[in-house]
């Protein structure tokens, strides 16, 4: 994920909303979100390099997310691929504040990363430099920076999601303009670009919610609700490098 706008606990009807964006380079092999055959009760998408994932759910309310952070320091070869940090969550009944002292413990073995996890309604996120916080109520967003970093992709999410969620419309009419938000390919002016060590040119192509790019782009986008009752709802739409539909899932997976 390069991109999560998620409402914990603070739109009526719903513990968790979630609209978020997979950035990731096109020649990567990916499996769409489906259940886990080798991990009963695990729901995400699968890196098929690596094995591991950037989002999913488990049972018992497990959610783990996890963006890129991009803190000017030089990608290497880390030892661990980043996408185990979500998939271990989701098959451990670890809770999420000791797991994520866990990843603190252990945060020099991965590429710079931001990770999201929570469970019975408790939520914990940690950066690869910065110690565990837990994350209170509200609306939030995480993309290649810190937590509520007001990077224009994210403050314009931000906005439509918390417009979507106001509108006091169906959850069909939600889900839509969720997607919508997502949708957004327009980069930001430069003005308001950040500095993160990769050049202007590199920062504006990556600027926009979605990213349309031959090489390296928005893979997919996904719509998480999790009911105040326990129940979800999940939709997930990907992309070619051209940024045409070629997928569609919608599932309940708990």
């Amino acid at each position: 994920m390069c991109l999560i706008a998620f409402a914990l606990d603070s739109v009526p009807g719903y513990r968790l909303l979630v609209a978020a964006n997979r950035d990731e380079f096109h020649s990567r092999p990916t499996a769409p979100a489906a259940h886990w055959h080798d991990a009963p009760g695990v729901f995400a998408g699968r890196d098929l390099r690596e094995g591991g994932t950037w989002m999913g759910l488990a049972l018992g309310g497990r959610f783990a997310a996890l963006t890129n952070h991009r803190n000017g320091a030089p990608a290497g070869r880390a030892p661990r691929s980043r996408g185990h940090l979500v998939a271990q969550f989701l098959r451990t009944d670890a809770d999420a504040e000791a797991y994520a002292d866990q990843v603190g413990r252990e945060r020099r073995d991965y590429n710079g990363f931001n990770l999201l996890v929570g469970c019975k309604g408790e939520f914990w996120v940690i950066a690869d430099d910065d110690a565990p916080r837990r994350v209170e109520r509200g609306l939030h967003t995480l993309s290649n920076a810190r937590l509520d970093t007001p990077w224009p992709k994210a403050t314009g999410l931000a906005a439509d999601v918390a417009s979507a969620t106001r509108a006091g419309s169906d959850e069909n009419h939600l889900f839509a303009a969720l997607f919508a938000a997502l949708a957004d390919a327009r980069p930001a002016a430069e003005e308001s670009l950040p500095d993160t060590g990769i050049g202007i040119i590199r920062e504006r192509e990556l600027s926009p919610r979605m990213i349309v790019n031959p090489v390296y782009g928005t893979r997919s986008a996904s719509v998480l609700a999790i009911r105040s009752d326990g129940s979800t709802r999940f939709e997930e739409t990907s992309f070619d490098a051209e940024g045409q539909v070629i997928g569609r899932i919608v599932a309940a997976p708990r």
